[in-house]
């Protein structure tokens, strides 16, 4: 039926080929399969789920490693795909490698806190971790937002048997965030009234706001280059599964939300020593842990000017910044992140969990 475009020219052949393969990708086919590295889940809490990967694997890294995600989208892009996936690489270099995977919330979790997270949540995780592998310290890895609550967590509980914190593109220092300082500006956001409405704050929102950070790019790019690169399947492949990933948003808990940007955003308690979850007074200071922080050059979200200031805040003897040339998902996820950030986590990690 399609003879007829044979007989145009070769770059009008081209083009045809490569819009109606836009097309099918946009219409016709199946969402990808994702977090495909086999795990079994191991405890529960409400909505949240502990996953242990690969566990018939031999582990020849003793310490465990736990991975704690941000409130904000899900922890999948830890576990994309086969090839590029983070888990996939830490596990089969022997690392004993768990997840914690806050749900999906719904209006009934309204109330809930960054204090039930990085309190109740993190702290018996982190338990479950110990009595599972049988080790007696553990390493945690917190990427963005999760990397802030997995600082707090640990800074509030010293007794807890931490060796190793990598922070994987995680904020510290809100008093420059980029555009979201104006719009979140005190005298003309209206936060209050934002959650009191919502109750959960819907994972548009969240979106709307990454994606206005560069909108055209963000808006636009994606189709572009797809429409651009039609004619390779490996991109349409990667490109299918960041899409999936980039539009399974979840809520954002009302009380969780309201406590992130009055605390951090607004008011920028967490470098300042001023911060207090449940009424207890939260010092970066207080953890001496080894630390990996990693930053990456072109972030957006978390730029280098919010991560590294917890260099100075830690006691820890032994930290070192690490500064990637990715952006904020393309340092876990992508060509970069396999060459560069995974043989980095894996090395730091093996040297000091002997």
């Amino acid at each position: 039926m399609e003879a007829w475009v044979n007989t145009l020219p070769d770059n009008i052949q081209k083009s045809y080929y490569r819009f109606k393969r836009v097309s099918e990708v946009l219409t016709k086919e199946p969402e990808p399969q994702v977090g495909l590295t086999p795990k079994e889940v191991i405890w529960t809490k409400n909505k949240a789920k502990l996953y242990r990967y690969q566990p018939a694997k031999e582990k020849t890294n003793k310490v465990p490693l736990l991975m704690i995600y941000a409130l904000i989208n899900k922890p999948y892009i830890l576990d994309l795909t086969p090839g590029s996936s983070l888990i996939e690489y830490l596990t089969d270099q022997g690392h004993d490698v768990y997840l914690l995977d806050w749900g999906t919330p719904g209006y009934e979790d309204r109330h809930m806190k960054l204090d039930h997270y990085v309190l109740d949540y993190i702290p018996r995780a982190i338990q479950k971790v110990l009595r599972t592998s049988g080790a007696d310290e553990v390493s945690l890895l917190g990427y963005c937002m999760g990397g802030t609550m997995t600082a707090i967590s640990a800074a509030l509980h010293p007794d807890l048997p931490i060796r190793n914190l990598i922070f994987l593109t995680s904020p510290f220092d809100f008093e420059d965030t980029g555009l979201f300082t104006n719009w979140l500006d005190e005298r003309y956001f209206n936060l209050d009234k934002m959650v009191d409405t919502f109750g959960i704050i819907p994972p548009q929102t969240i979106d709307l706001g990454n994606k206005l950070l560069k909108p055209l790019v963000n808006y636009m790019g994606p189709f572009i280059t797809l429409a651009e690169r039609a004619d390779n399947e490996d991109f349409i492949k990667s490109w299918s599964l960041m899409q999936k990933w980039v539009h399974d948003g979840i809520p954002f808990p009302g009380e969780a939300f309201r406590q992130w940007i009055r605390d951090f955003y607004q008011k920028n308690k967490l470098i300042k020593d001023e911060l207090m979850i449940r009424g207890k007074h939260v010092r970066l200071s207080d953890i001496e842990a080894n630390i990996l922080n990693i930053a990456a050059q072109r972030d957006h979200i978390a730029a280098p000017e919010q991560v590294k200031p917890l260099m100075d805040k830690v006691s820890s003897k032994d930290k070192t910044y690490q500064l990637m040339p990715t952006g904020h998902v393309s340092v876990a996820v992508g060509g970069n992140a396999v060459k560069r950030t995974y043989p980095t986590i894996d090395q730091w990690l093996v040297e000091r969990s002997k």
